[in-house]
């Protein structure tokens, strides 16, 4: 057995550079855990000259990553890079090489999962992404090995904390969705192009990988409905907390119902008392259900560079400590018949429109509504600041998804809506 384990690092951002520090703080610590040497031994990048503000060998940096690939004495690659080319390419050329592999790069798993799985048990190496989902939340491990003994009945996750931190702003302070995304964008918690975080695309790849590790199905993200946060208003939030006691959050859902499970991403009405309700800021949580522990609550820092350091150096260790041990990705599918298609999905909606203020209008939407067999359990109307019209706040009961689309669109038609409906699913 090798007294030295050598780690090559591609890619020396902003999590390259927390991967560094945590080395250079806690290196006798991981020394101790693993019982080997542990040597961060070559860090490629383009650049190599910016000051990153940690403390570095020289002699470790280069701008060549073949210098990883071609030393038979590397024998874990950390891969930061981001996107798929040509982190893809050199990703599959560690495995090939027999190396192990780290990475963060939810994106590129998401899409290309089949491909670098099959060629790590290919080449008898490991895989490992805890940083992938929920930044420096241990979440994936625990799915894979604490609650081994559960079938994962549900999954629900809050992992995003740029729609996350919007839509707390909204709730705490009233203010409008473009407001508070400018604010988040100053304060660096949202991209200058923020479309991937609140369209739910970056939810939607985590969910991917959580479908796989919790029910054994690779569902890529065509298949599922994703839908982002942009449409929700400081009116939805209120009638929600004052007439509902809910609160609006973004959720990644993948349940198992009799055979069938359902994986989408959509904001969602969480009751105040649910513990996903708590869930604030650029915090991440996630809520799992097991057919024997039953729930279990994961929270913490999904993002930034010292919380998901932590979980890419946690799975050096990891490797390290299990090298030569086969590693499970996901149980074995023998639970789930189909992936629900969205528009058989069944749950309660709330539904907030504008109309002209004229007699009739209720009676109207109510025989829409009746015609698609959705029951009605509260309807609430508030005037606007608009003389002649009102907002129409309507809660059903359980509904099916593809009478709810199609009485929406229906809705939509008549004259008097001035708006379209925006209807929100319930938890």
């Amino acid at each position: 057995m090798k007294d030295t384990v050598n780690i090559g690092l591609i890619g020396f951002g902003t999590i390259g550079s927390g991967v560094v520090e945590t080395f250079n703080m806690n290196t006798p610590l991981i020394e101790d855990k693993v019982g080997k040497k542990v040597k961060l031994k070559r860090i490629v990048d383009l650049d190599v000259t910016t000051d990153r503000g940690v403390e570095v060998d020289p002699e470790a940096l280069s701008t060549d990553v073949n210098d990883i690939f071609n030393d038979p004495e590397i024998d874990i690659v950390i891969e930061l890079m981001g996107g798929y080319q040509p982190a893809l390419k050199f990703i599959l050329q560690a495995l090939e090489n027999g190396k192990h592999v780290v990475t963060a790069n939810k994106a590129l798993l998401a899409k290309h999962w089949e491909e670098v799985i099959s060629t790590a048990k290919k080449n008898n190496v490991r895989v490992c992404f805890e940083a992938s989902v929920g930044g420096g939340i241990p979440l994936l491990q625990p799915l894979n090995e604490g609650l081994a003994s559960n079938n994962i009945e549900s999954v629900y996750g809050i992992i995003n904390g740029t729609a996350n931190y919007i839509l707390t702003k909204m709730t705490e302070e009233g203010r409008e969705f473009g407001d508070v995304l400018k604010e988040a964008q100053e304060k660096g918690y949202a991209e200058a192009d923020p479309t991937f975080d609140i369209e739910g695309h970056d939810t939607a790849q985590k969910l991917i990988i959580l479908t796989i590790l919790g029910f054994g199905v690779y569902v890529k993200q065509e298949r599922f409905h994703v839908e982002g946060i942009t449409r929700v208003t400081p009116d939805d939030i209120a009638f929600a907390r004052d007439e509902m006691g809910c609160c609006i959050k973004l959720l990644a859902i993948s349940k198992l119902v009799d055979g069938e499970l359902e994986v989408r991403v959509h904001p969602t009405l969480v009751p105040e008392e649910h513990l996903l309700s708590s869930v604030n800021g650029v915090f991440n949580g996630a809520y799992l259900i097991g057919d024997v522990v039953g729930p279990v609550m994961m929270y913490g820092q999904g993002a930034g560079m010292m919380p998901t350091a932590s979980a890419v150096v946690g799975d050096c260790i990891d490797i390290i400590q299990n090298m030569t041990k086969p590693v499970a990705y996901g149980p074995k599918n023998t639970r789930v018949q189909s992936v629900k298609e969205m528009s058989d999905v069944e749950t309660k909606y709330y539904i907030r429109l504008t109309t002209e203020d004229k007699a009739g209008v209720l009676h109207e939407i109510a025989g829409i509504f009746r015609d698609y067999d959705i029951s009605l359990e509260s309807v609430n109307q508030k005037p606007t600041t608009n003389k002649g019209e009102v907002q129409i706040f309507i809660v059903t009961h359980t509904a099916l998804e593809r009478n709810m689309t199609t009485a929406a669109e229906k809705i939509s038609q008549l004259k008097f809506v001035e708006s379209e409906p925006m209807f929100i699913r319930l938890l």
